[in-house]
């Protein structure tokens, strides 16, 4: 039954776990030359920083958790409290105002695997990991792409072959974020070779530290190792962590797929290089009065406004219980877009100062993230297939003529 708590009163409790359990942020506004210069879209941490960090992040989602704040909108049967879109905005509003340790490592396992394990799975496995999940005691990590099957996840070569009340999987993965620490993952696999693409696949949820699982990093081109490759070798997964049917894993694939543009989209993917900071980077750069530049700060925010209304639409259909459809590949699209239009504005008020370290504050930090902005338009599903979607599904214009749409992989 839904949590008939007024907004008001929710709004109270929820100010009174803060108040108890954090500090209130401020006037925090950006200053520059004021603290670390650090300008990337993705943490990158030494293990011993990453270790310490989770350890912070767990404490903290389990008080927010235990105190009934952390999964408003969920079922109460695991946890949640079944509240509505409005009580969601005003949480989010108050937790705003409050620091507190960043939650990021819990990014794919709320956003993308709880709800498709909420979806699809067995009540054995919702009741065996949801909780869990959503407190933060347990981090599940996706494990779609492959070397050769990135944007065509159809392609995929992962097999799995039953064996019993059992599967054994042998393949590889690969761009899997948060491997390193991951206690399950959702893996996508090849059941039947001799069906068409879409219809020969099966989902299921890995126990990331079974035998035969081999999570190794990925140096990018930022210098950080945020992704990883993952072997499996003769891993065997229970039936019972089969989500959805046998060959039906494309449909499953898409729940976890939508939910993920959304939370990429929806979470502004990480940008830390907000827009008081370039204001200020022209100001410091005596450049606030060139037009070329003000225009350029113009169209960042104007469009970044735009994606963030569009996102709240987006946001409010999946709290009233839809699943996220093509808007989302909008969201997404306009996040790597944005992105792209930050980094040229930033490169033309920098110059070679982003190629050279002076050591001069907040300008080389500054090519972290034009570095990474490019590994954002490939995340989540390239900026090509995004259009696409948009076209297809949102403009009804043809598909795009392909010659292995029906045939077997």
């Amino acid at each position: 039954m839904t949590d008939t708590m007024s907004v008001e009163a929710f709004q109270a409790e929820a100010k009174a776990f803060f108040d108890a359990n954090a500090e209130p942020r401020g006037d925090e506004q950006f200053q520059w030359g004021v603290g670390p210069d650090r300008a990337g879209i993705l943490d990158e941490k030494t293990t011993e920083q990453e270790l310490a960090d989770l350890a912070a992040a767990k404490e903290w989602r389990g008080k927010l958790f235990d105190a009934g704040l952390a999964w408003l909108s969920g079922p109460k049967e695991f946890g949640g409290r079944e509240l509505s879109t409005e009580h969601e905005r005003a949480f989010a509003a108050i937790e705003a105002a409050y620091r507190f340790p960043a939650q990021s490592q819990f990014g794919i396992g709320l956003g993308m695997i709880a709800p498709t394990i909420l979806a699809h799975a067995t009540p054995e496995v919702r009741d065996r990991y949801l909780r869990g999940v959503e407190r933060g005691d347990i981090l599940a990590c996706q494990l779609f792409s492959e070397p050769i099957a990135g944007s065509d996840l159809a392609g995929i070569q992962t097999r799995a072959i039953r064996d019993g009340d059992e599967w054994i999987i042998n393949g590889q993965k690969v761009w899997t974020s948060g491997a390193q620490y991951s206690d399950i993952g959702e893996i996508i696999t090849r059941t039947s070779p001799d069906k068409p693409k879409h219809r020969g696949m099966t989902m299921f949820l890995v126990d990331m530290h079974a035998p035969g699982v081999e999570v190794r990093p990925l140096r990018q081109i930022t210098g950080g190792a945020s992704f990883n490759e993952v072997f499996l070798t003769n891993v065997r997964v229970p039936d019972s962590h089969r989500l959805g049917d046998v060959d039906n894993g494309w449909s499953v694939a898409l729940t976890t797929l939508m939910n993920e543009r959304a939370s990429i989209g929806g979470s502004g993917g990480g940008f830390s290089f907000g827009t008081a900071r370039l204001v200020e980077t022209a100001r410091h750069l005596d450049r606030l009065d060139d037009p070329i530049v003000r225009q350029g700060i113009a169209d960042v925010v104007i469009r970044n406004r735009v994606a963030a209304l569009n996102n709240q639409r987006a946001m409010a259909k999946i709290l009233a219980g839809q699943l996220p459809g093509p808007e989302m590949s909008i969201a997404k699209l306009s996040l790597t877009q944005n992105g792209q239009r930050l980094g040229d504005v930033l490169t033309n008020l920098i110059g070679s100062r982003i190629v050279a370290d002076t050591g001069e504050w907040g300008m080389y930090a500054a090519n972290e993230i034009i570095l990474g902005i490019p590994g954002m338009r490939v995340a989540g599903g390239t900026d090509e297939i995004m259009k696409n979607i948009v076209a297809e599904r949102v403009l009804g214009l043809p598909k795009e003529p392909r010659i292995d749409a029906h045939a077997a992989s």
